[in-house]
């Protein structure tokens, strides 16, 4: 599959139009990036000085994405790559295995954040799943002291590859890091007020990170693997608990099926709220400049209204 990509990858390189120095008459730093947070994140940093885009398709669910000949000269193209790790993007190792690394700098935004351990579902208990047997939780970017960090790494790569306008990024870091400091607040000041801490999610364990910093219990229905199923006996234990702690809401996710939370509201008279993880968004909220913070400014309404 590898020389496939590769020659694939020569090939398209070779077209007319295609060279990487038309891609930069305008001199910005050249950047793509593939989850939302780090997109929002290097354009808030780059600013008029960096030209940033989004490799994941709009409204595109990552944990299934499967990158394309033409994702990877796209990246070729630019001058940074910046990606989570390898454990939420197993799909980036074949695109940076195809990168020229002499022209292309791969920045890893969660390096030095430690994974959090996430539950193992049933289906995959004893098997090495891309993300529970390699590493655990990778959704760092909802605790929002390693969203700061993420932003720090992306930072660093700027003024490396652009130590011209080193003071411009790091007005524009600092200014974004107080905001992300000042959502940790409100998050803090908000949910410490909430009666009831028990955070019931139909979907994928996404929100770990979040409900850990916060004091919540999450309970998900499927495992970190997007892709799992819950049994008919962990839906039976989830309606349990809704009625035990008396919960009148449960929560979905975005790009993935409300199906099992659906079940959940029907079985218990609960009702059904969004929650966002902020992996991608739809091209509308892309086209409208949504932030990862107003995303999860979104979060913490509807987390305020469930935990009443």
């Amino acid at each position: 599959m590898k020389w496939l990509m590769a020659l694939l990858l020569a090939l398209l390189l070779a077209v007319p139009g295609c060279s990487r120095e038309k891609q930069q008459t305008d001199g910005k730093l050249q950047v793509v990036t593939t989850l939302f947070p780090l997109y929002d994140f290097a354009r808030t940093i780059g600013g008029d000085k960096a030209r940033v885009s989004l490799l994941l398709p709009p409204g595109v669910e990552p944990h299934s994405f499967e990158p394309r000949p033409e994702d990877v000269v796209r990246v070729n193209r630019a001058d940074l790559f910046v990606y989570t790790n390898a454990v939420m993007e197993p799909w980036g190792a074949n695109i940076i295995s195809g990168l020229d690394r002499g022209k292309v700098e791969v920045v890893e935004g969660g390096k030095g954040i430690p994974l959090a351990q996430g539950p193992v579902s049933d289906q995959h208990r004893g098997e090495h799943d891309a993300h529970e047997g390699k590493g655990g939780d990778p959704h760092i970017w909802l605790d929002f002291d390693n969203a700061r960090a993420i932003a720090k790494n992306i930072l660093t790569a700027y003024v490396a590859r652009d130590p011209a306008n080193k003071a411009y990024y790091e007005q524009n870091a600092a200014k974004l890091d107080g905001q992300l400091a000042a959502l940790d607040q409100r998050f803090k000041e908000t949910l410490a007020q909430c009666p009831k801490k028990v955070l019931l999610h139909g979907g994928h364990y996404a929100f770990g990170y979040l409900a850990r910093r916060y004091g919540l219990k999450y309970i998900s229905a499927s495992a970190v693997n997007a892709d799992a199923e819950p049994t008919p006996a962990k839906l039976a234990e989830l309606v349990q608990v809704m009625r035990r702690e008396h919960l009148n809401y449960v929560y979905t996710e975005e790009l993935l099926s409300p199906r099992i939370a659906e079940t959940i509201a029907r079985e218990t008279g609960a009702k059904v709220l969004p929650l966002r993880a902020g992996h991608n968004v739809t091209r509308d909220e892309l086209q409208r400049g949504v932030s990862f913070i107003s995303l999860m400014e979104e979060n913490l309404q509807n987390l305020k209204t469930g935990l009443q």
